[in-house]
C-alpha cells in the first residue's frame, strides 16, 4: 500500500506492480471512462505501454508526513531479466532543454537504448543515475565479467515535484531505485499519483504518469506501438480536451497564475516515452518521437521556455541490435510506411496526458501546498455543452 503519514525512516517504497493497483487504492478512472472521445487509432488490449510485447513498468510512491510526495518510475524496454546487455535501437528528442535526461549523448551517438528508462524528481536524478548502474552491476553481469558489461550511462529522466515535495530532502534513495525496477511487470499500469508522478502538477490540476497505446490493423503491420508519459507542465487557460478549451472555464485553484506572475511564464515540464515493436532504425525513431510533440500540443501545451519537454522512443524489434561480433541481421520498416506509427504517437500521447490528468488526486503537500484534481463533472458537462462527450456508439 502507499505509505502515508508515516516517519520518513519508515518509507523504504511502495513497489506499486504495474499489473495491478496499490492494496489500498482502487483503481483510477481513465480519460475513456468519462466519455472524452479520441480521433486516431485503436488501443491495446490494456491501453497501456505496456502492450508492447516485453515492456514492463515498476513505480516506488513515497508519500510520508506532509512534504514527502515523490516516487520513481523505471520503464523496462525488455523487461526484467537482462536489458543492459539486450540494447533496443532508440532515438531522441528535445522540444525545448530546460530539463534533463541523461544518457543521451550516447543514445544519440550509437543508435542504442542499453537498459531502462528512470523518471523521477529533478533533485534525484544523480542517485537514480547511480543506483542503475549499482543495480546492473549486481542483476545485469556480463557474461565475461563486470569488465566486460557496457553499463555506466544509463537514462534517467526527471520533472520538477517542489511545489508538493520537500525537493530539497533528497527522499529517494537508491533502494527505492531497485524496488521500482525489480518491481516492474506488465500488464495494466498504475496512473496519477504514484512513482516518478506522485508529485508533479499538469495545467495547474494535479498530474503525474499517464499512459496510453495503440495497436495498428494487420494491413498496416498490426504493430503495437505506447507511450508513458511523467506530466507536469502548463497553464490552465491552455488546457485542450478532445480540442475544447476546458481550462478557460475551470479558474479556480490555480496553482502558478497569480497577479504577481507574469503571464507569460511557464511552469514544469513533461517525460515522454514510446515504445514499439515495429522495426524502426534510430534515425526512424527519432522521427517517431518527435511526433510526441503533436500529441502534446493537442491537450494545449506551447512548450515553455520553462519547459523540459524530453521524449524517448524505442524499438523492441530487432533483438541483435546490440550484438558487437559479426554481422547483425536486422529489418527495418520503409519510411514511407510510417505514416500509420506517427499517427499512433499523436493519439496515444494525447490520451496518456489526458489519463494522467484524469487518474490523479488532490493531493496536499510541502508547506501546505494543494493541488486539486481534474473536476470530472466539470470536464463531461464542457465536453456536453460543446457536443464533444463521446458514448457507446457515438458522440452526444
Amino acid at each position: 500500500m502507499i505509505l502515508r503519514e508515516r516517519p520518513l525512516a519508515l518509507v523504504f517504497a511502495l513497489a506499486t506492480a504495474a499489473s495491478v493497483p496499490a492494496a489500498d487504492e482502487p483503481a483510477a478512472p481513465r480519460a475513456r471512462d468519462l466519455g472524452i472521445p479520441f480521433e486516431f487509432g485503436t488501443p491495446g488490449r490494456w491501453n497501456a505501454i505496456t502492450d508492447v510485447p516485453g515492456v514492463e513498468v515498476g513505480h516506488v510512491t513515497l508519500v510520508a508526513g506532509d512534504d514527502v510526495r515523490t516516487g520513481v518510475t523505471a520503464v523496462l524496454p525488455r523487461g526484467r531479466g537482462k536489458p543492459g546487455l539486450d540494447p533496443c535501437f532508440a532515438g531522441a528528442f528535445s522540444l525545448n532543454g530546460n530539463g534533463e535526461m541523461t544518457g543521451l549523448a550516447w543514445v544519440e551517438e550509437a543508435g542504442v537504448l542499453e537498459g531502462p528508462v528512470v523518471i523521477t524528481n529533478t533533485n534525484s536524478v544523480g542517485v537514480a543515475r547511480d543506483a542503475v548502474i549499482d543495480y546492473a552491476r549486481k542483476r545485469w553481469p556480463a557474461a565475461g565479467g563486470w569488465s566486460d558489461a557496457i553499463w555506466s550511462l544509463p537514462v534517467v529522466a526527471e520533472t520538477w515535484d517542489g511545489h508538493l515535495n520537500d525537493i530539497y530532502g533528497m527522499h529517494v534513495r537508491p533502494e527505492h531505485v531497485f524496488q521500482a525496477l525489480d518491481g516492474a511487470r506488465g500488464g495494466a499500469v498504475p496512473e496519477g499519483n504514484v512513482g516518478g508522478g506522485t508529485g508533479m502538477i499538469c495545467y495547474e490540476f494535479k498530474g503525474g504518469i499517464g499512459t496510453a497505446s495503440r495497436v495498428l490493423p494487420a494491413a498496416e503491420g498490426g504493430y503495437a506501438l505506447g507511450v508513458l508519459v511523467q506530466a507536469n507542465f502548463g497553464r490552465r487557460h491552455q488546457l485542450l480536451v478532445a480540442g475544447v478549451p476546458v481550462g478557460r472555464e475551470l479558474k479556480g485553484d490555480l496553482v502558478y497564475t497569480r497577479r504577481d506572475t507574469p503571464a507569460t511564464a511557464e511552469a514544469g515540464s513533461i517525460i515522454i516515452v514510446v515504445a514499439t515493436d515495429a522495426p524502426l532504425l534510430p534515425h526512424q525513431l527519432k522521427r517517431l518521437g518527435r511526433r510526441a510533440a503533436l500529441g502534446l500540443a493537442r491537450t494545449g501545451s506551447v512548450a515553455g521556455n520553462g519547459s523540459g519537454d524530453l521524449f524517448i522512443a524505442f524499438s523492441t524489434a530487432n533483438p541483435r541490435a546490440g550484438d558487437t561480433k559479426g554481422t547483425p541481421a536486422l529489418t527495418m520498416l520503409p519510411n514511407d510506411s510510417m505514416g500509420p506509427l506517427f499517427e499512433a504517437t499523436v493519439g496515444a500521447t494525447e490520451e496518456a496526458i489526458l489519463n494522467a490528468l484524469v487518474a490523479a488526486r488532490t493531493m496536499t503537500g510541502h508547506e501546505g501546498h494543494r493541488v486539486i484534481a481534474l473536476p470530472h463533472d466539470r470536464v463531461r458537462e464542457i465536453l456536453r455543452r460543446h457536443s464533444r462527450l463521446a458514448l457507446e456508439g457515438g458522440r452526444e
